[in-house]
């Protein structure tokens, strides 16, 4: 994809500068109760070996059974790419040895998967630019278990539970051009996933991962010699392994070496890559269609039928944010990050003004929370409290100064936000007449203040201050503005 080259995303070597190229192969772990071919549990945090079937141990005469589940689920999710559906796809043999992978080859699709050719849009915070990355393809495998080497001195542990369950590989091209772009894209693949339902998007978890795969090239020329890194589990981290691989690739080019295409691991304890062991091509594999499993065919209908039942996505519901609330972009993106976040927003705003709506979550809630290491689903403020809130500013009931004293109270004791009010004699003062009482106090103790504002009116805002101070903030503002103008012969 020779798009123009940036000159920001460039990095500089000491002969010159130097391109990165970014290509993603995301693993995520599909949502279902059974694996891709057993009916085995793929609950998380089973004692070891508690969550294996006979198929998922690769006894003798065991035959898998394709989980129609896992099938709905990867079309779910091409429909959410935007991809090609292919109606016909085969399963493959991947042939090689772990002594996590009982078979001794995966389950895999090959030359014809079930997902075609499709892009995701990507806003980069950091260079507010939009990209489109484009899809290769996804398909669908099979996990292999875990192994353990640190419960016994000689010996390793295998751990089968994740053996057998369903992951969806979902394939870029070679698109990206710098970590930040890398972290956003993984950002709004996982928010599409989470929004689909077909991954929880868990890192944590080990339930989304990426193989990373980076190359270095003078602007404008060839594409050179990847590497990939594998399995890295952190959005945070897939940024600080591009950063030291590229300049790793960077080093040894520039002191007159080659590139060896490998498989590297990241170390974050070090913020290093580390060889792993030369890189595999698929002939290495030696892929060949499963015997056990007959093609995956199903026809238009069925796609037709999932496509209509598609939640609405972040790009359609962030455009509809921008349309009907008057969004800008940057909040309409915020808020549709994450479902939960959209949904209580839209509970906000409902019958209420959106912009202000937007700015009590964004500003004052997600600040709070991030304060106290919560998400939207832990906030103490519901989104009727918050809602009363906003209503009570509209109604000239408080101030903005008192609705954040008010937003505070609600967050540490909860409570009913107008009853707070009430209870607590938070009420804003609207008589005009405890007003200029205040403003006449103000302007006496402050003679040479008022000679100043007179020649100069953005002292006007000073004497604001003072009022409010004054009355505890509870003066309405505009009607200070008012009567300051008056009593200094402002216009």
């Amino acid at each position: 994809m020779n798009a123009p080259v940036n000159p920001k995303k460039l990095i500089k070597g000491a002969t010159g500068d130097w391109e990165i190229v970014i290509g993603m192969e995301i693993h995520a772990q599909v949502t279902s109760q059974a694996k891709l071919f057993s009916g085995a549990s793929t609950a998380f945090g089973g004692d070891p070996n508690s969550h294996v079937s006979l198929v998922d141990a690769a006894m003798p005469g065991m035959l898998p059974v394709i989980n129609e589940e896992c099938v709905r689920q990867a079309i779910r999710t091409g429909l959410g790419l935007k991809a090609q559906i292919n109606l016909k796809s085969t399963f493959d043999r991947k042939n090689y040895f772990y002594p996590d992978l009982p078979q001794g080859y995966q389950i895999s699709q090959y030359k014809s998967p079930i997902v075609g050719e499709g892009e995701v849009t990507v806003d980069v915070p950091e260079t507010a630019e939009t990209i489109t990355v484009r899809i290769e393809r996804l398909h669908l495998e099979q996990d292999a278990g875990k192994s353990i080497h640190d419960l016994h001195p000689t010996m390793s542990f295998v751990d089968l539970n994740r053996s057998g369950v369903a992951l969806m590989e979902i394939v870029s091209k070679p698109d990206l051009r710098s970590a930040d772009e890398a972290r956003a894209y993984v950002t709004k693949l996982r928010t599409i996933l989470r929004y689909l339902g077909t991954c929880d998007g868990d890192m944590d978890k080990g339930n989304l991962r990426a193989d990373v795969n980076v190359s270095v090239r003078r602007p404008g020329e060839e594409f050179g010699t990847r590497c990939e890194i594998k399995n890295v589990n952190s959005i945070r981290f897939i940024g600080q392994a591009i950063e030291y691989e590229a300049r790793r690739q960077i080093a040894i080019l520039e002191d007159g070496g080659v590139i060896e295409q490998e498989t590297r691991l990241y170390d974050p304890g070090k913020g290093e890559t580390r060889s792993m062991r030369s890189k595999e091509e698929a002939h290495d594999y030696r892929y060949f269609p499963d015997p056990d499993l007959l093609p995956l065919e199903f026809d238009q209908a069925y796609v037709d039928d999932l496509a209509q039942h598609l939640p609405e996505l972040p790009d359609e519901k962030k455009a509809r944010f921008m349309s009907d609330y008057g969004l800008s972009s940057y909040d309409a993106g915020v808020l549709v990050a994450e479902r939960a976040s959209a949904d209580f927003f839209e509970e906000v705003a409902k019958g209420r003004d959106g912009k202000a709506a937007a700015n009590w979550i964004i500003n004052e809630l997600f600040g709070r929370l991030n304060k106290e290491g919560k998400d939207i689903t832990g906030s103490p403020v519901s989104a009727q409290q918050l809602g009363a809130i906003i209503e009570l500013i509209g109604e000239n009931v408080i101030s903005g100064k008192i609705a954040k004293d008010l937003f505070e109270i609600v967050f540490t004791e909860g409570g009913d936000p107008r009853e707070i009010v009430e209870k607590r004699g938070m009420k804003q003062v609207t008589d005009t007449g405890a007003i200029e009482k205040a403003i006449d106090e103000v302007i006496a103790a402050n003679p040479d203040k008022v000679e100043q504002a007179k020649a100069k009116p953005t002292l006007l805002g000073w004497f604001v201050g003072q009022v409010m101070k004054q009355t505890g903030g509870k003066a309405n503002p505009q009607a200070v503005n008012e009567i300051l103008k008056s009593k200094l012969g402002i216009e």
